[in-house]
Formats: structure tokens, C-alpha cells, sequence
């Protein structure tokens, strides 16, 4: 090292030499970069998505749109007597669902796969539950949950409506409870 750098690193810093180190701050960048200027994107940006999502907001709140449900027909109601239940498929021609017919004269709709490991669910019409014959799962009637044996999760529910003597699946619902 020459003496010449070694003097300088050695040498007590006067306040003349704190000036130098102003010299790197541009008072362009200072406006530029600051918390008033941050803080003006920031609510601008807010006020800039709020206003293009108001169309939305206000048409949920009038309730102008009506729900396009898509019907799809299960079976005719005077063909599943009491007591009995039948298979279909929805919402696509994988997923097997099971309508049921209570003794109470109720109909009831879940997809019939369990949620243990996808084996096939079945009515037990003696008692009124839901039956996973490959690990003894058992599902109440009434909601679809797990009552008995390995299953975690509810049965997702199909919901129906009854038409002119027609069930129709017109929706399902994963967790419904």
C-alpha cells in the first residue's frame, strides 16, 4: 500500500469530509423513491381496482342474475318405491351418485363413492345408513357424514328438485356440513 492511500484511511474525518458524502443523492430520486410517493401508487392502485370491480358489486347486491341451473333427470318419482334407491351418475358419467328414497318418503342424493378410498357406497335399507363394505364406513342418511369406521369426510351432496313426477340433479356440494 502507498503511503499516500494508507494517510488517507488513518486520518480523522472532519465535517468538511462529511459533505462529500452527499454527493450520491439526487434529488430527482429522493422525490421519486420516498413513502408519500409509495403510498400514492399504493392508494391509487386500491382505488384503480375497487373501481373495476363496482359493476360486479352492484349487480350481487341488486340480485339481477338468476343462477342458470342445468336440470339433469335422475328418474321418475312413482319408480323408486319407499324404502329403495337407485344409481346415477353426476356431474359426469364418472362419478357414481345414489338417490334414495326413505322409508319417510324423503329423497336423498350423494355421490356413492366413500371418501375413505373411493369404494362404492350402498343403501342398507334395514337401517337407514349408508354402507363402505370395504372398511365397514358407515354414513348417516340424513347428512352424509361418516358415522362409523375409517371415512374422515362427509359424502358430497347432490341436491335435487322433484318436477311434474321427475328427479332432477341440480347441483352438488362437497363439504355441506
Amino acid at each position: 500500500m502507498t503511503d499516500n492511500i494508507k494517510c488517507k484511511r488513518e486520518k480523522y474525518q472532519s465535517k468538511e469530509d462529511m459533505i462529500n458524502l452527499t454527493d450520491n443523492i439526487s434529488r430527482f430520486d429522493d422525490l421519486k423513491f420516498n413513502r408519500r410517493a409509495f403510498l400514492k401508487t399504493a392508494v391509487g392502485a386500491t382505488v384503480a381496482l375497487g373501481l373495476t370491480t363496482l359493476p360486479f358489486s352492484v349487480k350481487a347486491l341488486l340480485g339481477d342474475f338468476e343462477e342458470e341451473r342445468e336440470l339433469v333427470e335422475i328418474a321418475k318419482l312413482d319408480s323408486i318405491p319407499k324404502g329403495s334407491s337407485i344409481t346415477f351418475h353426476y356431474p359426469t358419467e364418472k362419478d357414481p351418485a345414489l338417490l334414495i328414497h326413505t322409508k319417510a318418503g324423503e329423497l336423498k342424493a350423494y355421490n356413492s363413492a366413500c371418501t375413505h378410498l373411493m369404494c362404492p357406497v350402498f343403501y342398507e335399507q334395514e337401517s337407514e345408513v349408508l354402507l363402505c363394505p370395504c372398511h365397514q364406513g358407515y354414513f348417516d342418511l340424513n347428512n352424509g357424514h361418516p358415522i362409523a369406521g375409517p371415512p374422515q369426510r362427509e359424502l358430497p351432496l347432490i341436491e335435487i328438485e322433484v318436477q311434474n313426477g321427475t328427479v332432477y340433479a341440480v347441483g352438488r356440494k362437497i363439504r355441506h356440513g
